[in-house]
């Protein structure tokens, strides 16, 4: 007997457990051992094939030690995706609210949801992707080139904005229990990515050390110091070397330089790139070796499925790297829970009734009243009592496309910007429709009766923009001609000579909404309007939302979180990655809207701004103070933005950059002191081998309602106020 049972473990040495062993008994399902403890145990049971196939992004079950299947690959970028859920404004939509907190309670909403979902299904159904609890979100890319059809995930083009946005996310998604994550989110994608899309599979961005550090790498180490579990390498190559087999990213910097101790996954396929696409390696097993040998540890795509083991095999890599590319992902299930009884972990008690709730309802809405941008506003909104009859017209007014964005979930209650127009109306008061013409082409029926019928009613609301037929990722923008880019961001042409028509024919008031996740050049638009409302793609309560801004039931507040463009020519080539002549922080022409810039119902003016010293020493810190005063007639809420511009510098820094933000509430005639304290850190200055520095000389500091320049105080009538100090 003793004999027969050494030759079946001789022969079977991972599926054969003696009869009093039980799987739950195992150290690694253990919740009182220390997790390193309980990885230890997991790794010293598992085959070298068992531990290949846990590296997967659909990891199979591992049935002997009572080990489910798992798969690491699920969305929440503004909701969760692919599931029936609350879906909140698109992401650069939450960035114009420059509110931090809301970003919190929305991600922490999110994570109720995911949590409630998943405790819903049968342990065997969390195989497919969108069915787990790592979410491959938020994207803090840095939104550098308006064409990116993915700067809609972004948020927005300043690294400043971008992290506070981005932390904030994460620490609701994640929950802040002492032993359990919530869920875990993941920044990607790491680092210098932002298009072409057509060229992200064997594209080299090539970056210098001082727009790396200063521009391309804040808002990442800002997640990373925020706790993120999970980083996305990502499909380009950055100065020469693949993002998901890169030495200096993922060792040098993000493990080494900033200390991050969770998992890293490769975007989807990527690792394949190396070599088929990048022709950094000669082999897929070369591929698999490199990306594990520089920490890559969940591989989305089959490089490790089918070619890891031939490279162990092989030599390329040893089973121990193997094994240290799995540790983190075991210590990301184990604080998730996934290894625990039943009944321990807290997150398990969340009811599936907060799935799209009232409260989570209420909540998108506040996001995507927050989050919209009034542009230009002659004084015909907020929309009075005095109308009669609406004419409402364009090709996403109805459009439940143009309320998502991408990344989304989807749910039975979605509000277009037509159907929220209606809500508000009263009896007795007209309402007309019409689509009028094609999102993306002229119309293939050359008669046009609509235009001029909206002479006949008392106010034109004209719904026009884009969606994601035209811009998002690789594949999945099917009128997009740049595979998900836009190569001009104009309106497209057809729908401003639509608009043209309609001013033409029409002397009544024209209010134009604006659908879209990235900057239109629209200067014909600003011209011809009497208002101009920039909405993004506001989620399932985006229609009422943007009626609650339309007829005064709420006040828009939403700041731009990137520069619109006067036009196309204004933009540094596309494949350019050095920062001279993008963003607000390095554009030297005045652009269409400046960054941070958004107009009220009512007014804000700034004053006796203070320093509480005029120098300070290297290393100490200043404060800056400013008044703030509603001087309309409506509560309103104010972002007061603080930047700093370096004077005296003698190699190039930004214009000026965004150091600090506020938001705040103010009634009618009241007046709030705002104060900022001034950091060394930053003080600092990034220098040509992308070092933070503190350079001596004067520093002025810009306090206002929108970034300074000449174009600023075209639009509001006076820049921020602004003062100078010396660093000593």
């Amino acid at each position: 007997m003793k004999t027969s049972i050494l030759i079946a473990l001789m022969l079977f040495p991972t599926i054969i457990l003696f009869a009093d062993e039980n799987p739950n008994d195992y150290g690694f399902k253990n919740p009182d051992l220390k997790i390193e403890e309980r990885v230890a145990d997991l790794i010293g049971r598992l085959s070298l094939e068992e531990k290949i196939s846990l590296l997967n992004y659909q990891s199979p079950a591992i049935e002997r030690l009572g080990i489910p299947a798992y798969t690491w690959w699920s969305e929440a970028l503004h909701g969760l995706a692919g599931r029936s859920a609350t879906v909140f404004p698109q992401a650069i939509g939450m960035a114009a609210t420059f509110d931090p907190d809301l970003v919190q309670r929305i991600s922490t909403a999110i994570s109720d949801e995911a949590r409630a979902q998943f405790h819903a299904m049968n342990e065997s159904t969390h195989t497919p992707i969108m069915s787990g609890l790592t979410f491959w979100s938020p994207n803090i890319n840095l939104f550098r080139d308006p064409r990116w059809g993915r700067g809609q995930e972004t948020w927005g083009e300043d690294p400043f904005l971008t992290g506070t946005m981005g932390a904030a996310f994460i620490k609701g998604l994640q929950g802040d229990h002492p032993k359990y994550l919530k869920a875990a989110a993941c920044a990607k994608h790491f680092i210098v990515h932002s298009g072409p899309e057509k060229d992200r599979h064997h594209f080299n961005a090539v970056v210098s050390e001082k727009d790396f550090y200063e521009t391309y790498a804040p808002a990442f180490k800002m997640a990373v110091d925020a706790g993120v579990e999970a980083v996305m390498c990502a499909y380009n190559r950055t100065n020469d070397e693949p993002c998901c087999g890169s030495n200096t990213l993922l060792k040098k910097v993000l493990r080494n330089q900033w200390g991050f101790k969770g998992h890293i996954v490769s975007d989807c396929w990527a690792i394949g790139d190396i070599d088929a696409n990048h022709k950094v390696t000669a082999s897929p097993e070369e591929s698999a070796a490199i990306a594990i040998k520089n920490g890559v540890n969940v591989n989305c795509g089959d490089n490790y499925r089918l070619h890891l083991k031939n490279a162990v095999e092989a030599g390329l890599v040893t089973e121990a790297e193997v094994e240290e590319a799995l540790r983190p992902l075991l210590r990301t299930r184990i604080r998730l829970g996934l290894f625990d009884p039943p009944g321990l972990n807290p997150y398990e008690k969340i009811p599936v009734d907060v799935i799209d709730c009232d409260a989570h309802r209420q909540l998108a809405r506040e996001a995507a009243q927050k989050s919209v941008v009034l542009l230009k506003n002659n004084g015909v909104l907020p929309i009075g009592d005095q109308y009669q009859s609406f004419y409402v017209i364009g090709p996403t007014a109805a459009s439940v496309l143009s309320m998502l964005g991408n990344y989304n979930g989807i749910n039975p209650k979605i509000a277009t910007i037509v159907e929220g127009i209606a809500s508000k109306l009263k009896p007795g008061q007209l309402i007309e429709f019409k689509q009028g013409i094609l999102l993306d082409r002229p119309n293939v029926n050359p008669i046009d009766w609509f235009s001029k019928n909206a002479k006949n009613a008392d106010i034109c609301l004209a719904v026009f923009g884009i969606n994601n037929l035209l811009e998002g990722e690789e594949g999945e923008s099917h009128a997009s001609a740049d595979k998900g880019d836009r190569s001009d961001i104009g309106l497209p042409p057809h729908q401003l000579e639509y608009l043209k028509k309609l001013r033409e024919n029409n002397t009544k008031p024209l209010v134009v909404i604006l659908t879209g996740g990235s900057p239109l050049a629209i200067p014909e638009v600003e011209e011809i309007a009497d208002a101009v409302l920039f909405v993004w793609y506001p989620g399932e309560e985006g229609g009422n939302a943007v009626a609650d801004i339309l007829f005064g039931d709420a006040v828009p507040s939403g700041k731009l979180p990137l520069t619109f463009p006067k036009s196309t020519e204004q933009l540094p080539p596309y494949d350019d990655y050095s920062m001279t002549g993008r963003t607000y922080r390095y554009m030297q022409q005045e652009p269409l809207y400046p960054f941070g810039f958004g107009l009220s119902y009512t007014t804000f003016e700034y004053g006796d701004l203070k320093l509480s010293s005029q120098k300070v020493k290297k290393g100490n810190e200043i404060v800056a103070e400013v008044l703030v005063k509603n001087a309309g007639s409506v509560a309103g809420e104010e972002v007061v933005q603080l930047y700093l511009s370096h004077l005296n510098a003698r190699n190039p820094v930004p214009l000026h950059s965004l150091k600090a933000f506020k938001r705040i509430h103010l009634e009618p005639g009241e007046a709030t002191r705002v104060s900022f304290t001034i950091t060394p850190e930053m003080m600092q200055l990034v220098n040509d081998d992308g070092k933070s520095v503190l350079v001596q000389g004067k520093i002025r500091v810009a306090i206002g309602g929108c970034s300074p320049g000449k174009r600023t105080e075209e639009l509001l009538g006076a820049g921020p106020m602004n003062t100078v100090y010396e660093l000593k």
